[in-house]
């Protein structure tokens, strides 16, 4: 079973997770667009209870489209966004694709809120619902 590691652009924060994710995606939701400063987030989801984050790290709290109250998490020292969670799924957390150490092992297998996807960033068709 491997291990995946990441953190943010300083260092501040540090995340490993065992096993593969459970499913990973690009979300193409308005909070996203602003937590990341670009047309979608794309991240995974692991068990909270199996990944350990170390560091700082700086909540802040939304309510989605959907009503549900969610949280995305930032260093406070680089302000890179870290992990996302969901009141409605709380034994689940997203980790951005980008704070990987080895990004190039993501793959998303869907997108969501493809309506809300900015006109200079297409949602693949193959990532289509």
């Amino acid at each position: 079973m491997r291990t995946l590691t990441g953190g943010c652009a300083c260092g501040a924060v540090r995340y490993e997770t065992p096993g593969d994710w459970e499913f990973s995606f690009q979300c193409h939701c308005r909070k996203c667009q602003r937590a990341t400063g670009t047309g979608h987030a794309p991240a995974f989801a692991v068990s909270r209870a199996e990944t350990r984050l170390h560091g700082p790290i700086k909540h802040y709290e939304h309510v989605a489209d959907t009503g549900a109250r969610t949280k995305t998490g930032f260093c406070p020292e680089c302000g890179s966004p870290i992990v996302s969670s969901t009141e409605r799924f709380p034994e689940r957390i997203y980790l951005l694709a980008a704070t990987l150490d080895d990004p190039t092992v993501f793959r998303p297998q869907f997108a969501v809120f493809e309506s809300e996807a900015q006109p200079w960033d297409t949602v693949p068709p193959e990532l289509r619902g």
